[in-house]
């Protein structure tokens, strides 16, 4: 069996392992799920959007602060792995699953889960009347958001390193986290990085044009959820003249797969799994997708990107109801965002007729959403718990 196929099987258990540790963790890492129920949706109507670039895994944990590489911060849509031109009716019924999931693991009523809903729309619907307006962080941001930004803002090469590999110096330390490559392995990627021309595209350092680059430091990096038992690398790569005047980035190598989420009838989109990645993040997420470039790793589509010290996942443990219902208005506007950048004004106007006209005349919010989160919300539950049962018996 191959070092490849070898760390497959422990990535696999791995995920398994993650996935079992909550129900919130269960419905982020089961992207399959999600699509699967979508196939045979019991919901009477759910509406095609207009299409355009959708994020098509929108659950909480993959929106966050991002940095544009000149010390710009914005939150925006953070993982593209699923990326399509498909129906933005999505993206929103995969957040509310999100949300409702992360508000039930806090314990808040189900009253809250429809305030949840509510928020959404109107987050969302407000992003569409005007996607050149700037939120007003003030009155509509959660305190998770704002602390994470701030902690964002402060951060340096010294916290990414001491995070990410444990220490400042420039050397990937072994062990659970990150595995020794094989010879192979290290030979492509050394040859990536020799190539100066395209890994300075994915970098943010202020170097004049011709600034060599080098690899220092490899390893296979056990990273994510959905992305376990993928190709992933992490490297730390030299930018400059001599190794008197070096500076550092780290680089991180995922692998792109084709896309559970279905894309739009005569959608015209790149082939290779990782250029549809890139083109994804340049549409939805401007600060993330000038920093990635499409590349290959023997024979396998890989996406590359520097990693920021900034950029930062927001994690919640425990919602209060308040920060809940905030946090729903607010990130659905950054999807809204997202999509409404896309779109033609006559286009905006029309979607968000639609979103607002099929509100339900119980809830200020589309009847279609509310019962696709549900039936998601049920559905997931119940896998998830004959996922913790089958786990439990393989591991005795």
């Amino acid at each position: 069996m191959s070092k490849i196929a070898e760390r497959s099987k422990v990535l696999e258990n791995a995920r398994r392992l993650k996935m079992a540790r909550s129900a919130h963790a269960y419905v982020r890492g089961n992207t399959a799920k999600f699509y699967e129920w979508l196939g045979h949706a019991p919901v009477a109507h759910i509406p095609e959007g207009p299409p355009v670039w959708i994020c098509g895994d929108c659950h909480l944990g993959n929106l966050g602060p991002l940095s544009d590489g000149r010390g710009g911060i914005e939150v925006q849509i953070r993982d593209l792995d699923q990326t399509v031109i498909g129906n933005p009716a999505l993206d929103l019924i995969r957040l509310g699953l999100s949300l409702v999931s992360a508000a039930r693991g806090s314990d808040l009523p189900g009253v809250v889960s429809a305030r949840i809903i509510e928020a959404m729309i109107a987050g969302y619907a407000r992003a569409l009347g005007d996607p050149d307006a700037e939120i007003d962080t003030d009155d509509r941001e959660p305190e998770a958001v704002r602390t994470v930004r701030r902690r964002a803002l402060g951060r340096r090469w010294r916290h990414l390193a001491r995070e990410r590999i444990r220490h400042a110096e420039p050397v990937i330390p072994l062990g659970k986290r990150f595995w020794k490559i094989d010879k192979r392995e290290r030979k492509a990627l050394t040859a990536l990085f020799d190539d100066s021309a395209a890994v300075r595209k994915v970098l943010s350092l202020d170097r004049e044009g011709g600034a060599k680059t080098r690899l220092v430091d490899a390893a296979y990096w056990m990273k994510g959820c959905s992305s376990l038992g993928k190709l992933r690398y992490a490297a730390i790569v030299a930018v400059g003249g001599d190794a008197e005047r070096e500076d550092y980035a780290l680089i991180d190598l995922k692998e792109a797969a084709p896309s559970l989420a279905p894309a739009a009838r005569g959608a015209k989109m790149p082939e290779d799994p990782a250029e549809r990645v890139v083109a994804g993040a340049r549409a939805l997420s401007p600060h993330l997708g000038k920093r990635m470039i499409a590349t290959s790793i023997l024979d396998h589509a890989m996406v590359m990107r520097e990693l920021m010290p900034q950029d930062l996942k927001i994690e919640i443990a425990q919602f209060t109801r308040g920060e809940a219902v905030r946090a729903a208005g607010y990130l659905a506007w950054v999807v809204g965002h997202a999509h409404a950048r896309q779109l033609s004004a006559a286009a905006r106007v029309e979607w968000r007729r639609e979103l607002l006209d099929n509100e339900d005349e119980d809830l200020n919010a589309p009847s279609w959403l509310w019962r696709s989160v549900v039936d998601l919300a049920g559905a997931h539950e119940a896998a998830y718990l004959d996922h913790c049962r089958l786990f439990a018996l393989a591991h005795g």
